[in-house]
């Protein structure tokens, strides 16, 4: 049966698209059956692994309507299955903003993502969902859905704010609709040693967290950010970059860390 993380930041811009999408790449590259789910209407998971949302003739919205199961609405990148970073999408385009209306007078409307994912976990090792910045319908539909929760942050002071928010949340789901629920890990992206705040920081993470803070660093990287303009994982634009090899590196720490638990 497959593990199913939500990548969530109540707070905007902190890498979670770029988290989710070069995690499912690495994953995919060491042998994982990965199925990564987009939530956000936005639809950037979904063009940063290379497929285009205007083309989608099902997306994340068919399947939380039941009009469509993931088995029929997955897809898949010919570019990344080539460069061997294959892992299968369930993309989201604008339509999706809609989907919170629409689920408004839906019976047991928090679950519907769940629901889903049950039909198809036993063909993955791992599911993935890129969640929207704000606690919404469709973040709650993966916060249902999901194992535990990885939390891509920024070391900078009002990041911290934004993780209480966030951890009283995961609480709060674990409390009422989820038992499984759990915070995996605090996964520090986009670093820059060399500013002292975020040294500070990130200490006072380790210190507060422990071991939930992952011990791969995901450095501040221009390679990182050019990627998702050409549709790919940065993992598959530049595996070379320093940035590419710390995602690399943390697809690595994350199968070791499930198998301890």
């Amino acid at each position: 049966m497959a593990k199913i993380f939500c990548v969530a930041n109540q707070k905007g811009g902190v890498g979670k698209t770029t988290t989710t999408v070069n995690l499912s790449a690495g994953l995919a590259k060491i042998g994982q059956r990965v199925l990564m789910v987009d939530l956000d209407p936005q639809g950037n998971a979904t063009m940063g692994s290379g497929v285009d949302k205007r083309q989608l003739e099902l997306s994340v919205y068919d399947v939380l309507l039941g009009e469509a199961s993931i088995a029929q609405a997955r897809t898949q990148s010919d570019k990344l299955q080539e460069a061997g970073y294959g892992y299968d999408i369930v993309g989201a385009n604008r339509e999706l903003a809609g989907a919170e209306v629409e689920l408004v007078d839906v019976e047991r409307r928090e679950r519907r993502l769940k629901q889903a994912i049950e039909e198809v976990s036993a063909n993955y090792d791992f599911v993935l969902i890129d969640c929207p910045p704000s606690l919404s319908m469709l973040t709650l539909n993966g916060l249902c859905s999901a194992h535990g929760v990885i939390v891509p942050m920024q070391c900078e002071y009002f990041a911290l704010e934004g993780l209480t928010d966030l951890v009283n949340t995961i609480k709060q789901v674990h409390a009422n609709l989820n038992r499984e629920l759990a915070l995996i890990g605090l996964l520090r992206v986009m670093f820059d040693p060399r500013i002292t705040l975020q040294q500070q920081v990130s200490e006072q993470l380790k210190g507060h967290f422990g071991d939930k803070v992952f011990d791969t660093v995901i450095p501040r990287n221009v390679r990182l950010a050019e990627a998702p303009s050409y549709g790919l994982p940065g993992l598959v634009f530049d595996a070379s970059s320093k940035g590419a090899q710390a995602y690399q590196a943390f697809a690595q720490e994350m199968v070791e860390r499930i198998d301890r638990m």
